[in-house]
């Protein structure tokens, strides 16, 4: 099966690391896989290990609409005669679309829209959906929620994130963990509450703050360990200031491999105004780590509250506190964080989603015989 992945760019995130992981996958399983981006930002193409003849080219948009990068497409389209496209989020979509992609298959990652322009972007949006062949949404509530909007292609499906669990392995050596807790500046006594993010707006990372500053009032031996970087690192610092805690955190800025710095950490937290399906939750689940999850897209899906973790409401800073005090008692942490695992391992494995994807596109893709046909007739204009 020849699939041309199209995401927007290469932007370090949670859905880009997805669409890379599957083009990864597909390929290792014999299918002829091809990546196209929309602006050249390149920071997870070193993450991308398809072979030497797939084409990986970047559409160099220079504005939000580039009818210039769409002709690329198109013309990009026509030379690999696919046989179904995947693509990424909305704006992978439109492009994906106006170069006339055929069958077209979207998975969408978010349920968050700012403001009045992003909502004008989805209601555009929605015409290229409905002539879409699948939409493909990451967890029950999703779906649900973009459905009852107008959001859906001709056929519409759920398929859970999944990860490596061979590779998201609990850490054996606990001297290693140590180690980089001591080179952080951690000392063995603090309680470490990580946060695994790109720190942008609605990731609410100063939240994070709050309850570093409240759990310390309370004689808690609360620590920070900011996993990533991104706009928001300013508001965090200056919060941490103003709180007279700015030794109590640490932003360790972008790690290419985060498994060492989520293990160094005691139980992981999001603080996000929206989530879909955090991958970055599942990945310190699969390290045996509790995560404290607010209730917002499909984390009750993932989260059983008080068995893998716990979910407070958005933005309620009062709760999220009170559920990260609960897991300061190490024999609790360590319950939850071997549920956490098991409930990975048992609903939200790499296997399983790669497998389901694999089946869907098959489904949705044209015979290979047309395929060929359309190929040639491309190559002969």
């Amino acid at each position: 099966m020849r699939i041309v992945f199209v995401t927007g760019s290469l932007v370090h995130g949670g859905a880009e690391r997805q669409a890379i992981t599957l083009a990864n996958r597909l390929a290792e399983r014999g299918h002829d896989c091809h990546a196209i981006y929309v602006k050249n930002d390149q920071s997870q193409l070193g993450r991308l290990r398809l072979p030497a003849s797939a084409t990986v080219r970047c559409l160099h948009a220079r504005r939000y609409f580039d009818l210039g990068a769409a002709a690329h497409l198109h013309a990009l389209l026509a030379r690999l005669a696919p046989q179904v496209v995947l693509a990424t989020n909305p704006y992978a979509l439109m492009y994906a679309s106006l170069a006339g992609a055929a069958p077209l298959a979207v998975s969408l990652h978010s349920t968050f829209v700012c403001g009045l322009k992003e909502h004008l972007q989805m209601l555009a949006y929605r015409p290229l959906f409905w002539r879409s062949a699948c939409a493909i949404f990451v967890c029950e509530r999703q779906r649900r929620h973009w459905l009852a909007r107008g959001l859906f292609g001709r056929r519409n499906c759920v398929i859970y994130n999944g990860i490596d669990l061979d590779y998201w392995q609990p850490p054996n050596e606990h001297a290693s963990a140590r180690s980089l807790r001591h080179a952080l500046g951690f000392a063995d006594s603090d309680y470490v509450i990580g946060l695994s993010a790109v720190l942008r707006p609605e990731k609410n990372p100063a939240q994070l703050i709050d309850a570093v500053a409240r759990l310390r009032a309370m004689g808690l031996p609360a620590r920070a360990l900011y996993i990533g970087d991104g706009p928001e690192r300013g508001a965090v610092e200056a919060r941490a200031r103003a709180l007279g805690v700015a030794d109590r955190f640490v932003i360790s800025g972008f790690q290419e491999d985060v498994r060492p710095f989520l293990s160094a950490c005691d139980v992981v937290t999001l603080t996000s105004f929206t989530e879909a399906f955090s991958l970055a939750a599942i990945e310190a689940m699969a390290l045996a780590r509790p995560v404290v999850h607010p209730a917002v897209g499909g984390a009750a899906e993932m989260i059983h509250s008080g068995q893998e973790g716990w979910l407070f409401p958005v933005g309620d800073t009062a709760t999220l506190v009170d559920r990260l005090a609960a897991l300061a008692d190490p024999v609790a942490r360590t319950r939850m964080g071997e549920n956490a695992r098991a409930t990975v391992a048992a609903r939200f494995s790499e296997r399983a989603m790669v497998e389901r994807y694999e089946q869907l596109l098959s489904e949705l893709a044209i015979p290979r015989s047309k395929s060929a046909q359309l190929r040639n007739r491309a190559t002969a204009h």
